[in-house]
């Protein structure tokens, strides 16, 4: 009797649980979701692929400040909504020139009985992935509110394989380490360098995108989409149980958020699939950002560029004027009574040579650092009214640049770094794009170097998430493209506002000079920093020992000349730097070809082979034509790769120019060895081609008409 007791105790409590649960399918079939809610009231979700437990039950809520019940528990679901969305949309630039938002949507309308406040939390599942957020309608019972944390769980099914870099408040430009779950803690102090500006908040933090493998051979990627008026949010693991909770960027109060209904969260993101390819593949982040909100997007267009910036980079040359003031006052200090250094590089006759070499290389643009007062003192003061961002030093002058720049069809690309002072930015904002607009400047380099002001907030708190998109929108205003530097991992927003046309946010190629980074760096950046839009990794490095610019500096720059040359295919970004200096171009003229010749925007991509931290190979057609381009990073080993070419159009004969490794190139002792070879290829051929540790190749396939 007593078991025949139990059974029917546990027949009624799984009826009661089904009657209390719903559950969404992806449009293919392959992801289930399912959501309930627990003893207590607890919101629950959990997410399956192919019948395999991706993310085990989970809870959903938020922590508010100064509110004893919370948003936590007590609720009942009152209302659930399903709809499916199939549509296509075309791109401003990207990876292909159409995309897909297909998915099938649940939203679940929650009413926590003790206040009646109402909670919608809205699932939409696509074939490669889940995104959810809360949304809080107006009501009189939630209004104005303070979120103390995020509780947002995603629990996983064992101890997988990670790559990961440390939960931080203020920087994401730290090398990835690979390591299981249960390895977080004890590896993290190591995987923590020297930055400009940085906080960690937990020996088992880390940050998103986070991509994972398991020992059953899913990929799983853990991100966020449309961080608008929301605090930026990193991971923090329970390794115990191997539960990760967001964890979101506080203020100087410590306080994560401040919100008025009716408002929403970002999106949170999970993606899954058995095989790497479909992760890159996934356009599921821009899917949950909202369309195009600029109507005219004319003004709106990729760029490729060179830049006085590199020799800034490697300690060559300097961005100030001169080395006889410990500190000056815009407005006050003459510039014209001190001796100038000798190595400031942002001077006329420099800048000439660049935009010779960009006019007849066939590039867009040239970048200049170091133009404007205010660099002697520029960093780790506390500076406030650090840049003014329109008066130039004594030797570049503004209208003569862009008067020389026009005559030979070379644009001039703008540099703003704040230092951090976000006030003083927005200040002077308008001003500032003015003067773009005037002389001819269409895009701006912003830069975030140290500690932000005001003091005390994070360059991921909801106030300096809020300046990037005011930044963003206000460069709208004016028909200015932004590339924002050291700002939050970029989330989508690209599809929203396409002005924004690059972001660093990652440890990008400025790192090869400030003591190098893994070998295996750029086979990782594409499942993990890329997932939220293009990255400004300014690739194109051809002398790798750069004592040889600059006798003090030992950094050597942990890449061959193939791999250098494959970035500009699978670091996707419309805005793309060669960033090395026209002398070091000169000497390989055969290899910069590719990177005059590469296109940086796509009518379709074809992900080809991947695997994160080991390989990686993409191909690409570019947009209105023929020609495709491919390119393969590799990592920490020597690997052949094997390609078909059944991408190439069906009817049409090519000749492809391979840019490989030599036999005997490596990395560090030889990454200047490459070779050049011609062949005449169709849809059905297939090449073997062999790659070095931190090597590549890259291959440029032009129609034979």
């Amino acid at each position: 009797m007593k078991s025949l007791y139990s059974l029917i105790t546990v027949f009624f409590l799984s009826a009661f649980s089904l009657v209390n649960a719903q559950e969404l399918k992806s449009p293919n079939g392959e992801i289930t979701m399912s959501f309930s809610i627990e003893k207590n009231g607890v919101p629950t979700y959990q997410l399956s692929y192919k019948n395999q437990d991706v993310i085990k039950p989970s809870h959903l809520g938020l922590e508010l400040k100064d509110d004893e019940t919370s948003l936590m528990d007590d609720f009942e679901v009152i209302e659930n909504k399903s709809s499916t969305f199939d549509e296509s949309w075309t791109t401003v630039w990207g990876e292909e020139n159409k995309i897909r938002n297909h998915y099938n949507e649940l939203a679940v309308s929650l009413k926590q009985n003790k206040t009646d406040r109402i909670v919608l939390i809205r699932f939409r599942l696509f074939d490669e992935g889940l995104g959810f957020r809360y949304e809080f309608p107006s009501q009189k019972n939630l209004v104005y509110f303070t979120i103390k944390e995020e509780k947002t769980q995603f629990a996983m099914t064992g101890d997988h394989t990670a790559f990961w870099i440390p939960g931080d408040y203020d920087t994401q430009e730290y090398d990835y380490t690979e390591s299981k779950l249960s390895e977080i803690s004890e590896k993290f102090e190591n995987a923590v360098t020297g930055n400009a500006s940085q906080e960690q908040f937990s020996k088992t933090g880390v940050q998103t995108a986070l991509m994972m493998k398991t020992a059953e051979g899913l990929y799983i990627n853990l991100h966020e989409a449309a961080l608008l008026d929301y605090s930026c949010m990193s991971l923090d693991l329970d390794d115990k149980n191997m539960v990760f909770e967001s964890h979101l960027t506080p203020d100087v109060n410590g306080d994560k958020g401040y919100m008025q209904a009716p408002c929403n969260s970002p999106w949170r993101t999970i993606m899954v699939s058995d095989d790497a390819r479909d992760i890159l593949a996934s356009r599921m982040t821009l899917n949950l950002n909202e369309p195009c909100a600029i109507e005219d997007t004319s003004w709106i267009k990729p760029v490729k560029y060179i830049g006085v910036w590199w020799e800034m980079i490697t300690g060559k040359s300097s961005w100030s004027y001169t080395d006889d003031l410990p500190a000056i006052q815009l407005g006050v200090t003459d510039y014209s009574k001190v001796k100038p250094n000798k190595t400031h590089a942002a001077n006329n006759t420099k800048v000439k040579r660049y935009i010779d070499f960009a006019s007849e290389n066939g590039f867009d643009g040239v970048l200049v650092e170091g133009w404007n007062e205010g660099w002697e003192d520029w960093f780790g003061k506390s500076k406030d009214y650090v840049f003014d961002f329109v008066t130039p030093y004594p030797d570049f002058n503004v209208e003569e640049i862009h008067n020389y720049a026009k005559s030979k069809g070379v644009k001039m690309i703008m540099h703003h770094e704040t230092s951090g002072s976000t006030r003083n930015y927005e200040r002077h904002m308008d001003k500032a794009y003015q003067f773009m607009k005037d002389n001819g400047y269409d895009a701006v380099k912003s830069g975030y170097v140290g500690n932000i002001l005001p003091r005390g907030e994070h360059h991921y708190s909801q106030w300096i998430v809020n300046h990037y998109q005011y930044a963003i929108e206000k460069a709208a205003e004016y028909e200015v493209m932004v590339n924002a530097h050291e700002a939050v991992r970029p989330t989508g927003i690209c599809r929203t506002y396409p002005n924004l046309i690059g972001n660093e946010s990652a440890r990008g190629t400025e790192f090869q000079a400030f003591g190098g980074s893994k070998p295996n760096h750029v086979t990782i950046l594409p499942f993990t920093r890329l997932i939220g839009g293009p990255m400004d990794y300014t690739p194109g490095v051809f002398e790798m020992d750069i004592s040889k610019l600059n006798p003090n500096n030992n950094s050597h720059v942990n890449s061959t000349i193939a791999n250098q040359l494959a970035l500009y295919v699978t670091m996707y970004s419309p805005l793309q730097m060669a960033a090395d200096l026209p002398e070091n171009y000169e000497r390989f003229m055969d290899a910069f070809q590719f990177i005059k010749d590469v296109a940086i925007d796509w009518d379709k991509s074809v992900y080809l082979e991947a695997e994160p931290g080991y390989y990686l190979t993409i191909a690409r057609k570019q947009k209105g034509s023929n020609n495709w381009f491919v390119g393969n990073v590799n990592g920490n080993n020597a690997r052949t790769s094997s390609i078909k070419l059944d991408f190439l159009d069906k009817d049409k004969k090519y000749i492809a120019t391979i840019y490989a490794d030599a036999k005997n190139a490596d990395y560090r002792t030889n990454p200047q060895a490459y070779t050049i070879k011609t062949k005449k290829v169709t849809s059905k051929s297939k090449l073997q081609l062999s790659s070095v540790a931190a090597g590549g190749y890259a291959i440029s396939f032009k129609e034979v008409k």
